[in-house]
């Protein structure tokens, strides 16, 4: 049954969760051909965060939204819905079931959604959508990943660049609606300039019948394609996203872009004309956390008291897949 008269979202809480162990560039150093130096004039990376075990996506998703519905005041009980942002479950089924177990989330439904370092924006608006139909009043949604356990670590293209995270979000129905506006894009055809394929080995099952069956290989990235991707893409489906929202750049008070890399945060934000005062990072800190990213870096503006209740926050992920997009939005209600 719908409801006719709160068809609006709002974004009421925000919470995070990374892991416990750091590794900084000096230790990188003992594992490849690197230096500080290199990676962080490249990067902008100075450290990122590892789950060990007993650590689990499940529990820094758990850890993450416990915070994220204390801040937005309300009960698991309450939550209608649970979305799981990841590439990197703890069960190739998904996650998001056990979360919503942890949580005690007896009513919501819940479910994982990947779309890659995307994963929080693509998650943003499809939970929006649910809201905007009257479907669901209360939606939970969270981006994690653990990419460490995919990344090989004689790799100095990609090792250097990965960490771990959750960070959470609640979505509330509102009378008014804080998501401004929105654009989503894919491109299957750049598919193999970022990946983590499958890697099967043949099984024999009976004389005729050969089944693969295998895991998955080490994170693969073409690291000067997916830079030229980003810079020329992001800003451009940010513009769109304000075209939706009828915004003007200069409306924006804070920039969030995924966190993977200072010199993409930089271009992008340059193409845009967004001073850097605006422009929100804590890639030095985390890495690059694939779909976290975005809600880490808006938990931890949140919690400064850099982003206050009304303030116009422009994001953007973009990622494997490829895959892209951005949103426009108003924080809380």
């Amino acid at each position: 049954m719908q409801n006719l008269f709160n068809n609006g979202i709002a974004i009421t809480g925000s919470g995070s969760a990374v892991p416990a162990t750091p590794l900084d560039n000096q230790l990188l150093t003992e594992l490849v051909e690197t230096s500080d130096e290199w990676i962080t004039t490249r990067t902008g990376i100075s450290q990122r965060q590892l789950a060990l075990p007993p650590e689990s996506l499940t529990t820094l998703a758990t850890d993450a939204s416990k915070q994220a519905l204390a801040a937005a005041g309300i009960k698991a009980e309450d939550i209608d819905l649970i979305l799981l942002a990841t590439s990197t479950p703890d069960d190739l089924f998904g996650s998001a079931c056990r979360v919503q177990a942890e949580l005690g989330a007896i009513k919501a439904v819940a479910f994982d959604l990947t779309a890659a370092c995307s994963g929080f924006v693509f998650g943003l608006v499809t939970a929006a959508q649910y809201i905007r139909t009257g479907v669901y009043q209360n939606v939970l949604l969270i981006g994690g990943d653990i990419l460490s356990r995919w990344v090989d670590w004689q790799d100095r293209r990609t090792c250097v660049l990965f960490g771990d995270g959750a960070g959470a979000v609640v979505l509330q129905a509102n009378k008014s609606d804080r998501l401004l506006g929105f654009s989503l894009k894919s491109d299957g055809t750049q598919n193999h300039y970022l990946n983590l394929a499958y890697q099967g080995t043949t099984q024999q099952v009976t004389p005729n019948i050969h089944v693969p069956t295998g895991t998955y290989q080490p994170i693969s990235m073409n690291g000067k394609e997916v830079y030229r991707f980003a810079v020329q893409k992001v800003p451009e489906v940010i513009d769109k996203a304000l075209f939706e929202a009828h915004l003007s750049v200069d409306k924006i008070d804070w920039l969030i872009l995924h966190q993977a890399n200072q010199r993409i945060i930089n271009s992008v934000a340059e193409r845009l004309n967004i001073p850097e005062h605006k422009v929100i990072s804590n890639v030095a800190h985390y890495g690059n956390t694939s779909a976290a990213s975005i809600p880490l870096a808006l938990d931890e503006a949140v919690r400064q008291g850099k982003i206050k209740p009304n303030d116009i926050i422009a994001t953007s992920g973009f990622g494997a897949g490829l895959t892209w997009g951005a949103a426009i939005f108003q924080w809380g209600r």
